[in-house]
């Protein structure tokens, strides 16, 4: 199975974060990207935010996009911002699986995930590994599926796609006990 992880510049913010970074130069079309996503892969995630989820979903309806679950991640620790009277501290996250999650010991899952922002990780909105890897399982991967990043930033998620992958095939658990 083919699998993508899409966590582009949000609708609108390519000009105001990463602008000087030589793979988001310019906004994203999100109505081509869900094109494409459902199109060329078995599965797929895509990250917003909570103020585009609106227009993003537009966008799935245009298509006649079904089979995707609007997932949550709940950021306990969230960046505030001066004169924002809302802190955006949760992220909506579209998952189409490859095929129905398994629960096989590894993880009990759930429609959302509380983990806090990354810091210091050399590109705004960088993922934490624990939200790549509830991706991964509520996207019903397995170690043996393609995987593609199409927007690999900081690289923090082919890095922990790699090393969910490895411990798996291992027979490891997070904590690299035997599982």
């Amino acid at each position: 199975m083919k699998f993508a992880y899409a966590d582009p510049p949000y609708p609108g913010q390519s000009a105001k974060h990463y602008a000087d970074h030589p793979d988001y130069a310019g906004e994203v079309d999100h109505h081509e990207l869900l094109l494409r996503l459902d199109t060329e892969y078995d599965g797929w995630a895509l990250h917003t935010a909570s103020t585009t989820l609106d227009e993003v979903l537009q966008h799935a309806r245009y298509w006649g996009i079904t089979g995707f679950r609007i997932m949550a991640w709940v950021k306990p620790f969230a960046a505030f911002k001066r004169n924002v009277s809302v802190a955006y501290a949760w992220e909506p996250v579209l998952v189409k699986p490859v095929r129905k999650p398994v629960v096989s010991g590894r993880v009990v899952m759930r429609d959302w995930i509380a983990e806090s922002i990354t810091l210091q990780r050399g590109l705004t909105g960088a993922k934490p590994a624990r939200v790549c890897e509830w991706i991964f399982e509520v996207g019903g991967l397995e170690p043996t599926d393609a995987f593609v990043d199409l927007y690999p930033g900081s690289n923090a998620v082919s890095r922990a796609w790699m090393d969910w992958r490895d411990r798996l095939q291992l027979g490891l658990t997070r904590e690299g006990e035997a599982g």
